[in-house]
């Protein structure tokens, strides 16, 4: 298909489908996407969060193309396949021995409504508590979750009920310092549990243990190992909602581990299968057990192509060190926006784990007011040959999310050209 023809086929996807670039992309390797009109961009946004691994990884072209001759689908209720066996060894040696039970389905979204599903299942308890800025995925029982935007719930109402919502630990929105935001957090929420949704009808708290499409905001370890206290106190099941921040995106399999806090119940998504659909509810088995049989399912969870794909992704991770590499990378990627926060006022917070990175833009304190200025920035980016996307309630924050395996190359030309788009813009 050639640039113009693919370009008149865009009129016929639905226009509820936004889109960012008007490019038309012909194929992608590693950190880079080669258009149809012969660009190559850099492409520090992996499908958000998805291809950690780069684009079209060798490893994991080449375990999908093999699984494909094999076995395309079997429904996990009636034909068990290797790929998924394999995929659940794969899983054990990087999750803690504690969450010693799996379900798979296919979307980020769909790993939250298990998780919540379970919470209830294994409690008895229906409400649920989740903090502001969250985002959980776009279905019904989803939209009610997420309190990143009100785009994302606006005219669907009304909304699955039971869902409460605590204050985030946002230290810099709040214009406090981190200790200062986790104990006003930690104590609003009991406020919550005291004036709204008792322990005995509170079935789980859900968070992300660093805040993601609402701004990339990395919570105090004290709030998190709070949160933990508290559930245990009163008998409450804690969720992570490790979808973006899972599989090596925050520089350890999974963001949990830098608070050394273990959760209940983690789904996640995204990174699993480096671009193919594939998400995991992963709890306890005392837990599980509780889940009455066939009271949760889905044809397509654990498909055989998608979970080769897992295990090729892990290992891939893991052999390539790529964690180590997320964590300099990270480093340079910081240092080098903290350079630039000093040149320009008007980026107000650089923060982030590993390469999982949000530079957020103040005007006059005001977030609302730095949007356009933002989106002008990712589109000055994108013309001279780097993606980025934005992020937070007003998309005030630019977010980087480049793959794990990027190099100090990338980094320093992706940086350069940022850099070159706050001189045009601002």
């Amino acid at each position: 298909m050639n640039n113009q023809a693919a370009i008149d086929s865009l009129q016929y996807l639905s226009p509820v489908w936004t889109r960012i670039f008007n490019f038309v992309a012909e194929r992608a390797e590693g950190s880079y996407i080669y258009t149809t009109d012969g660009r190559k961009l850099l492409d520090f946004t992996c499908g958000i969060g998805v291809t950690n691994t780069g684009h079209c990884h060798p490893r994991v072209v080449a375990a999908i193309r093999e699984q494909a001759g094999l076995f395309l689908h079997a429904q996990a209720n009636l034909v068990i396949h290797q790929p998924l066996l394999r995929l659940v060894d794969e899983l054990r040696q990087v999750l803690p021995p504690a969450l010693d039970s799996y379900f798979f389905s296919n979307s980020g979204a769909e790993a939250i409504e298990g998780a919540v599903k379970l919470a209830r299942a294994a409690t008895g308890k229906p409400n649920v508590i989740v903090f502001s800025g969250s985002f959980h995925g776009r279905t019904a029982g989803t939209m009610a979750l997420t309190t990143s935007k009100t785009i994302y719930r606006a005219g669907y109402g009304p909304l699955p009920s039971g869902v409460f919502v605590a204050p985030f630990p946002y230290a810099y929105r709040l214009g406090m310092t981190d200790e200062k935001a986790s104990a006003f957090a930690l104590e609003q929420l009991e406020y919550l549990l005291a004036s709204q949704t008792a322990p005995k009808e509170t079935a789980a708290f859900l968070i992300e243990p660093v805040l993601g499409e609402g701004g990339y905001v990395v919570p105090p370890a004290s709030f998190l190992r709070g949160l933990r206290e508290l559930a245990d106190r009163h008998g409450i099941l804690l969720i992570f909602d490790e979808v973006q921040t899972g599989f090596g995106r925050t520089g350890k399999w999974f963001a949990m581990e830098h608070f050394e806090i273990l959760p209940d119940i983690l789904a996640v998504s995204k990174g699993i299968a480096s671009g193919l659909p594939l998400c995991g509810v992963f709890s306890r088995k005392d837990l599980m057990s509780k889940w009455e049989v066939g009271s949760h399912g889905g044809t397509f969870g654990g498909n055989a192509v998608a979970c080769a794909a897992g295990v090729a992704t892990i290992q891939a991770i893991r052999e390539e060190r790529m964690l180590e590499n997320c964590v300099a990378r990270g480093t340079e990627l910081v240092t080098g926006l903290r350079k630039f926060q000093e040149d320009y006022p008007q980026i107000g917070d650089v923060r982030g784990l590993g390469l999982m990175i949000g530079a957020e833009f103040m005007i006059d304190a005001r977030p609302e007011i730095a949007k356009p200025l933002v989106k002008q920035i990712i589109h000055s980016t994108e013309e001279g040959g780097l993606l980025l996307l934005s992020c937070g309630t007003y998309d005030n924050t630019i977010r980087w999310i480049p793959p794990l395996n990027a190099t100090r190359e990338q980094i320093t030309t992706g940086l350069q050209i940022f850099g070159e788009a706050l001189k045009k813009v601002l």
